[in-house]
């Protein structure tokens, strides 16, 4: 494998000294580029597009074609997991994605297959090789999964949902089945980034995007909990360098010192929470990734570029922070935006790593 020509977004992950603060966007390989349009246009349609491993490789490096991006992420879905244990994944226009079997009972956790990853998921190893190879050194690849929380969320619910009632149903009136189903998750979700890692991802995100929706308790019962398991069970080195792990919980701000904890390299924080306040109480420990509001992309470039530079004061001359969205960015923000952000980032930092 090439040598990486520009390390510093593991570095920061790490903790370590940078000339300039790493940025990256959670959603970049996206539907706001009118080249990933185009692409998936070609491939006939979004599963289409994941299983192709040149489609996919080809879409993960457009966003780094545009902007000095200092990371890239596998274009996948969080969904291939339960695609792969049966549930029949698929998508309908305007209204997200969707399940053909649905779990809702005792019978349907034990009937769940744990996929064997290397073969029932070849397609995305295939991806993560394919664009490994692509990018020649260039950034560091980011793999990822949805958090087995997360997963389960679909999984119950069949889809989309705002007011979790099934899976919430589920987790309190039968919580040994919920915990039955989180546990053959883990399983598969830490089977599945090791042989991300083992393919060529030379890092690792876990998006909680649905953790935010639980109590305190139950957030550390039927969500944390599994996400420590999965961090104990990853492979944290390899090809000769550290593999980091960085976990995002959206809306998971007064959890953080319990996030730390479980022994993650870096923290994905969304914008309800300082970035200030974040280092104070975690800083020490973990690097913090974030965590600018989304919707800032649709303002004018001073305002970005304010946006920026207060984020990156409340950080200060710190190890430690990867700058990102505090979640994607949206589909209707102008291209143009995203680049002014990137850049200023860049420009910005620099005072505060001399």
């Amino acid at each position: 494998m090439s040598e990486l020509k520009n390390d510093r977004f593991l570095r920061a992950l790490l903790r370590q000294p940078v000339d300039v603060t790493p940025v990256w966007m959670m959603r970049q390989a996206g539907r706001y580029l009118p080249e990933y349009r185009a692409t998936r246009a070609t491939a006939g349609d979004f599963m289409s597009l994941c299983k192709n491993a040149d489609f996919a490789c080809e879409v993960t490096i457009q966003p780094l074609e545009r902007y000095a991006l200092d990371a890239a992420i596998l274009f996948s879905d969080i969904l291939t997991i339960p695609d792969a244990m049966g549930l029949g994944l698929y998508f309908e226009t305007g209204e997200g994605p969707k399940f053909k079997k649905i779990i809702r009972s005792e019978q349907d956790v034990d009937a769940l297959p744990i996929p064997d990853v290397s073969s029932d998921l070849d397609y995305v190893m295939n991806a993560v090789k394919t664009i490994r190879r692509e990018l020649n050194g260039r950034v560091p690849l980011i793999g990822f999964s949805g958090s087995p929380w997360t997963l389960a969320t679909y999984m119950v619910e069949g889809g989309s949902t705002k007011d979790f009632r099934h899976i919430k149903r589920m987790m309190y009136e039968t919580p040994a089945v919920m915990h039955q189903l989180l546990d053959k998750l883990a399983q598969t979700v830490t089977a599945y980034l090791n042989e991300q890692i083992k393919s060529g991802a030379q890092a690792v995100q876990i998006f909680d995007t649905w953790g935010g929706v639980l109590s305190g308790p139950c957030y550390e019962e039927f969500s944390l909990k599994y996400m420590n398991q999965i961090v104990k069970g990853l492979i944290r080195e390899h090809e000769g360098r550290q593999v980091p792990v960085i976990l995002f919980t959206k809306n998971g701000g007064q959890w953080l010192e319990k996030i730390a904890a479980t022994g993650t390299d870096a923290l994905g924080l969304d914008w309800t929470t300082n970035i200030d306040d974040a280092r104070a109480r975690v800083g020490g420990q973990v690097a913090i990734q974030g965590n600018m509001d989304p919707s800032v992309l649709y303002a004018g470039a001073d305002r970005i570029r304010a946006e920026v530079a207060d984020i990156l004061a409340r950080f200060g001359s710190n190890p430690g922070h990867v700058f990102n969205l505090g979640h994607g960015i949206h589909q209707f923000v102008d291209p143009e935006n995203a680049g002014i952000f990137v850049d200023a980032v860049h420009e910005l930092s620099a005072q505060y790593h001399q």
